[in-house]
């Protein structure tokens, strides 16, 4: 008796529950890991649907499960190509006789495994699927999915009032050898079309894929640097390593489980220090389970150009004004200091999303789907829920009622890099300007130029728009989709470009 269990986004063998019921059954075991080459291919726009980032990323998370495996005396075989005919031909020649793995939400996740759960009954073989990636359990949920509440609050008072975290399953102390299988070598990135990202002694991290990764950076952000006390203090930061905890690449994965995560914080709160911080981090994984269950619920709803909300919106397409985005050529430093963050090193800080997205669909009025396959390609710790759900908000097609949340730039500068010690640091050009002047450039007059070097125009560029002028006109057209929805029937859904 042999079961295959094919690791997807639970990259790791703390808390995973499927794992410990194979070791139950007391049946051989062969774990399997396919690089599907549908993660590598285009975006609806043409992106890379995994850049380099994102794919060392993976890359190295799928190394440090093979590395965990090998110490406990078994193995990871690894294949290229699609699971849904890669794993049944597995199970044709190993004599395989149950098949596990942990489902996902997404809608073409789901066809992967309709289309695998039909080979596999063709072959006679049973499966087994399970939950994984949220903190709270689905089967835990106060109700069902198709109930779940359109907004946050309503949903994290429910589950908060009726609900339990589930503790997490330990780690195997050992596991069954691999039968006669060859198990296979890892592509390189040249392997997937891609090269290896430059190192950047910018970053705000060294960001390691993997389990053994990320069990260590959650034992030095929450013990070692007691960094978990001030968590809500300092989490709008953009600058260091840990004004924020930083797990997101590994739970994106599913390196970290969020419940190891939660019992991290409670033993904390029990040993040193229970205060606003620390709740908040939990109301953060909360807001990650949001997303997840918001998908799993509305489906392709959630990529739909109208949004959860089906606001017909003109969005624009003009291809010059996103190349200056992605870029960080738009003459706002703040933008233009978090776009070549993000492109040096897949990452950028949560305020430094929220103002490039409000940037790109409040100001620029471009199709807000640009803005989420840019950062789907790009970001190490992108998961479709989170992205997506994020990316609905941020435009205003989201189910949040917020409608036109447009972020004052310069305010926010202000207030979340007075000193202009972010900007300075991905933005050279602009290193001799003093802080009372950083963040608007443009007025500084010819003579300044010359007093601190910078050419306006040449070495950095003007404004591409006026603030409150582009912030104007974008809302009257979102003011005029959002009439015309209330007297329309919902349209039908749209595919991504």
């Amino acid at each position: 008796m042999t079961t295959l269990i094919w690791f997807r986004l639970d990259l790791r063998l703390h808390d995973h529950e499927l794992v410990e019921q194979a070791l139950a059954l007391g049946q051989g075991l062969i774990p399997v890991y396919c690089f599907d080459p549908r993660q590598f291919g285009h975006t609806g726009f043409g992106f890379a649907s995994t850049g380099s980032h994102r794919a060392r990323f993976l890359w190295q998370s799928v190394a440090d499960l093979r590395r965990s495996l090998r110490s406990l005396g078994s193995d990871l075989v690894v294949r290229q190509g699609h699971p849904e005919t890669i794993i049944p031909d597995l199970v044709s020649h190993l004599g395989v006789t149950r098949v596990m793995w942990h489902c996902q939400p997404s809608p073409a996740d789901q066809a992967i495994e309709v289309a695998l759960s039909q080979g596999l009954a063709a072959l006679g073989v049973p499966t087994l699927t399970a939950w994984a990636d949220t903190l709270y359990h689905r089967d835990q949920l106060p109700f069902r999915l198709t109930e779940l509440p359109e907004l946050f609050t309503p949903f994290r008072q429910a589950v908060e009032r009726h609900s339990s975290i589930l503790p997490p399953r330990p780690s195997p102390g050992r596991l069954p050898p691999l039968p006669p299988v060859t198990p296979g070598d890892l592509p390189s990135l040249a392997d997937l079309g891609l090269s290896p990202p430059a190192a950047d002694r910018r970053a705000v991290l060294t960001f390691e894929g993997g389990e053994q990764a990320a069990l260590a950076r959650l034992q030095d952000y929450i013990w070692r640097t007691d960094s978990l006390r001030t968590y809500k203090l300092t989490r709008n930061r953009m600058v260091g390593a840990n004004y924020s905890s930083k797990f997101s690449p590994w739970l994106a994965l599913g390196c970290l489980s969020p419940r190891q995560v939660y019992a991290s914080i409670s033993q904390y709160e029990t040993e040193r220090v229970s205060n606003e911080s620390t709740y908040w981090l939990v109301f953060e994984l909360l807001w990650r389970d949001y997303f997840h269950f918001m998908l799993a619920k509305h489906g392709d709803r959630l990529f739909s150009v109208s949004g959860l909300r089906c606001l017909d919106i003109a969005w624009s397409q003009h291809w010059p004004d996103f190349e200056a985005w992605r870029s960080g050529l738009t003459g706002f430093p703040l933008i233009d200091a978090n776009m070549r963050e993000l492109a040096a090193t897949g990452f950028m800080s949560n305020r430094g999303r929220q103002n490039v997205a409000s940037f790109l669909t409040k100001n620029l009025g471009l199709d807000w789907r640009l803005g989420a396959q840019w950062f789907e390609s790009l970001l190490i710790d992108y998961d479709a829920s989170s992205n997506y759900g994020n990316w609905n908000y941020a435009a205003g097609i989201g189910n949040d009622g917020r409608g036109f949340r447009y972020f004052n730039l310069l305010k926010q500068a202000q207030d979340y890099d007075a000193t202009g010690n972010y900007v300075k640091l991905w933005l050279p050009e602009l290193r001799s300007l003093p802080a009372s002047q950083v963040h608007q450039p443009w007025r500084l007059s010819a003579a300044q130029q010359r007093d601190f070097g910078v050419n306006l125009g040449v070495d950095y560029p003007l404004p591409m728009v006026d603030l409150e002028a582009s912030a104007s006109k974008n809302k009257a057209i979102y003011t005029l989709a959002e009439g015309s929805s209330k007297n329309s029937e919902p349209r039908p859904l749209r595919s991504q470009p």
